[in-house]
């Protein structure tokens, strides 16, 4: 081979050293004090990875890769790569593979949710600082893929999200199972005697069959759906399983996408705006999604000064019906939404709530793509717009004096007969205290008793999945299956039950929370969207003049976490990472 360059690929290689708008690998050229000389040595180690000097002098499309051991939903991302570089290749640019952490999350300790933050930063640095005109992130795991729409809506370059895709369902005695819902209810009886150790640990392994995302509309899912609803995956794309070949079309299609937005100049800016919030807030309520997306469409909104007002939330809720019947809301999983219609099914039957001029990674906007027509919809799964599961939204935010800045709580998945409660607080102060006293046979309970679990927020102990309080196991051992539960954690987004969510500001900053004590009466009442401590404010205000914050680490990312997380109504983001609100 000729390593001297023809004279047309000298006169470019001149023209892109002069040029300030410089693509491709001469993007943010390292730092050397010498462009010419940074761009020669960039080309010269880029030759050693066997790339042609023809496809040197391409666009470069970034992807990022999120493999790992620790993350059994992204078991297939190495394949996810391999096809989106075929993508990238058949568009006329040149793929380039990048890895960022990667987040799996049983895997993690004390939650994910702590490293979230930190995985969108990584995100974010990588894109800024590695040369490449669009990036492709392929997530999966619950908060992969807001991390990854937290860092491209801040690099804003042209990006494109996709996702691994949903579990399929295993067998059980005749019986379909789903992590992770499933999961928990199997759990649920075990603590109640109803299930034995033998059965149990046969569930174990029939719950998660297949590499993929949990097979419910758990958070994963439930963000899936909404990086589509805001634009930022191609369509239809969101609930295509794992292990279908369909799955590794839209990988190579997502390449090719990101390389025709290398053209057209679309960024995060552009498609993830006031209305493409709104549109993925109607379909976090008409799926009856995770209670976790409300945390994560926060940060990415956030993330371009994009805010989300709790009285706007509660507005969509009332007019956003329940379409979609699913576990943990209903009785389906993803492999049937996928095969019922899924996001194109459920968007169409949405139309009148929509914004129609909204667009999305393929230039078109909403209404244009809604206007070609649909094949098929399965009812099942699918409901009518007519005649939907429920006619309000599967969420609602709450205020009043025990979170006046707000909580959440997820109506679709409680008890309906729970929602106008008035009982008595059983308090846990942490969840050391939580673990070592719930199931103790001398626990003060009572079936009509208000749960109430403190310093487990975003400051605390970095917000974990712990508000689905378990049901002390004597109280479950008589039938009981469901009770108010209170607390400044986050729950799973398979989980269910009657349970209040994100109280903010938590117990660990000073929160109401903090106050309550053993024995105070709490009141939640859903028609009026408040959930409130009933104790004068004179004595609330008397206890937590004596609040001590719990110990804060001292060193590395935990300190910087601990120092600078927001709260739950601003996305539990890093205060400097957050734009200004537009």
């Amino acid at each position: 081979m000729n390593d001297r360059p023809e004279p047309s690929a000298r006169l470019a290689w001149k023209r892109q050293t002069m040029n300030d708008k410089a693509f491709g690998l001469d993007r943010g050229l390292t730092n050397y004090g010498d462009r010419d000389f940074a761009r020669f040595l960039r080309r010269s180690f880029a030759r050693s990875l066997g790339i042609s000097r023809e496809l040197l002098n391409k666009p470069v499309v970034g992807v990022a890769m999120t493999p790992s051991a620790f993350n059994n939903c992204h078991r297939y991302v190495p394949d996810l790569v391999q096809a989106v570089s075929r993508g990238v290749l058949s568009a006329g640019a040149l793929p380039m593979p990048f890895p960022t952490i990667s987040l799996g999350e049983v895997f993690l300790n004390p939650t994910s949710m702590m490293y979230r933050n930190l995985m969108a930063m990584d995100t974010e640095e990588m894109i800024f600082a590695q040369p490449m005109d669009a990036v492709v992130l392929i997530g999966g795991c619950d908060k992969t893929v807001p991390a990854q729409l937290m860092g491209a809506s801040s690099a804003n370059i042209p990006a494109v999200q996709l996702v691994t895709g949903p579990m399929s369902t295993g067998r059980h005695k005749g019986q379909r199972l789903g992590a992770c819902t499933d999961c928990r209810s199997f759990w649920a009886k075990f603590r109640a005697g109803s299930v034995d150790a033998e059965e149990i640990a046969q569930v174990e392994g029939r719950l998660s069959v297949t590499a993929g995302t949990c097979a419910v509309m758990g958070t994963a899912s439930t963000m899936a759906c909404l990086a589509e609803a805001l634009g930022m995956s191609l369509p239809g794309t969101a609930a295509i399983p794992a292990v279908h070949s369909d799955r590794l079309v839209a990988a190579e299609e997502s390449g090719r996408a990101a390389v025709r937005l290398i053209e057209s100049k679309l960024r995060p800016s552009d498609i993830i705006t006031n209305k493409s919030v709104e549109n993925a807030l109607r379909v976090l309520l008409s799926v009856g999604g995770s209670t976790n997306a409300v945390v994560h469409l926060a940060a990415v909104a956030g993330r371009l000064g994009i805010k989300i007002p709790m009285s706007r939330f509660n507005e969509l809720s009332d007019e956003t019906p329940v379409l979609v019947d699913l576990k943990p809301v209903g009785e389906g999983y993803m492999e049937d939404f996928h095969a019922a219609g899924g996001m194109g099914a459920l968007l169409r039957e949405l139309k009148p709530l929509l914004h129609l001029d909204t667009v999305d990674v393929t230039g078109r906007t909403l209404g244009e793509r809604l206007a070609e027509p649909i094949d098929w919809v399965d009812r099942a799964y699918i409901k009518s717009f007519d005649e939907p599961i429920s006619r309000v939204g599967g969420l609602v935010a709450l205020s009043g004096s025990l979170a006046p800045d707000g909580a959440v709580f997820k109506r679709a998945a409680a008890t309906p007969a729970l929602f106008e409660s008035e009982g008595r607080a059983v308090v846990f102060n942490g969840l050391d205290d939580l673990a070592a006293r719930i199931d103790a046979p001398d626990l003060d309970v009572r079936p009509d008793d208000i749960l109430v679990l403190q310093n487990a927020g975003p400051h605390a102990a970095g917000m974990p999945e712990a508000g689905y309080l378990p049901i002390p196991k004597k109280l479950a051992q008589a039938g009981v299956k469901d009770m108010v539960r209170i607390s400044d954690a986050r729950m799973s987004g398979t989980a269910f039950g009657s349970i209040v969510l994100h109280v903010a500001p938590e117990a660990a900053i000073g929160g109401p929370l903090a106050a309550v004590r053993n024995g105070d009466r709490i009141r939640l009442s859903i028609s009026q969207k408040r959930i409130d401590l009933l104790v004068a404010d004179d004595e609330i205000r008397r206890r937590l003049a004596d609040h001590k914050p719990p110990p804060a680490p001292t060193r590395g990312y935990k300190a910087l976490y601990r120092r600078t997380v927001t709260q739950a109504p601003d996305g539990c983001d890093f205060d400097f990472l957050a734009a200004d609100a537009t």
